[in-house]
C-alpha cells in the first residue's frame, strides 16, 4: 500500500520543523559556548520527541580535550535513559562531528545524526572521512547534513574571526 502523496509531503514538511526547532536549541548551546570562550558548537540528543541531552564545548573549562558538544550531550542522555546503549536517538550538532565523536556516536548506537555546517578541516561523516560509512562498523547511523547550514557555519566564522583580530 502506498501513502498518499500528500501525506508523505507533510510528513517531509513535519520533519524539517522538527529538525530545525533541534537545530536552533544546538545553535543556543553553541552561543553559550561562545560566551564562555569555547569554539561555538552545540548538540541536543532527542528520544521520542524530548531532549535527554544538550550541551557544547567545554574543552578550555574543563581542560578536557574529550568535552566536545557531541559527547557531553551523549553522557548526559546515558545518565538520564540509564544505559550507554542510545538506541532511537536522534544527534543534532551544529557543526559536523569529528573522528572521536564520530566514534562515540557509533558506539552509543546513536540512530540518527543530523548536523548542520560540513566541517572541511576534521569532519569525519563525509567533508574528510567517511567514518560511517566503513562497512567494517556493526551499526549504522542515519546522517542528514546541512540543517541551519548558513547560521551553524556563520556562528563558527564570527568567533574565528574575533579570534584572528
Amino acid at each position: 500500500m502506498t501513502m498518499p502523496a500528500g501525506h508523505l509531503i507533510e510528513n517531509t514538511v513535519k520533519g524539517i520543523v522538527v529538525d530545525e526547532k533541534f537545530m536552533e536549541m544546538a545553535l543556543e548551546e553553541a552561543n553559550t559556548a561562545a560566551l564562555e570562550g569555547e569554539v561555538p558548537i552545540g548538540a541536543v540528543l532527542v528520544k521520542k520527541g524530548d531532549i535527554i541531552g544538550s550541551d557544547h564545548n567545554r574543552c578550555i573549562q574543563l581542560n578536557d580535550p574529550t568535552a566536545h558538544a557531541e559527547i557531553l550531550a551523549i553522557r548526559k542522555g546515558g545518565q538520564v535513559l540509564g544505559n550507554y546503549r542510545l538506541a532511537g536517538t536522534t544527534l543534532y550538532v551544529t557543526i559536523e562531528p569529528c573522528p572521536m565523536c564520530v566514534g562515540a556516536i557509533t558506539q552509543a548506537r546513536i540512530e540518527k545524526l543530523i548536523y548542520g555546517a560540513s566541517d572541511e578541516k576534521t569532519g569525519a561523516v563525509g567533508s574528510k572521512f567517511r567514518l560511517l560509512h566503513d562497512p567494517h562498523l556493526n551499526h549504522r547511523v542515519e546522517v542528514k547534513g546541512g540543517v541551519l547550514k548558513q547560521e551553524c557555519s556563520e556562528i563558527l566564522q564570527v568567533f574565528f574571526k574575533g579570534r584572528r583580530l
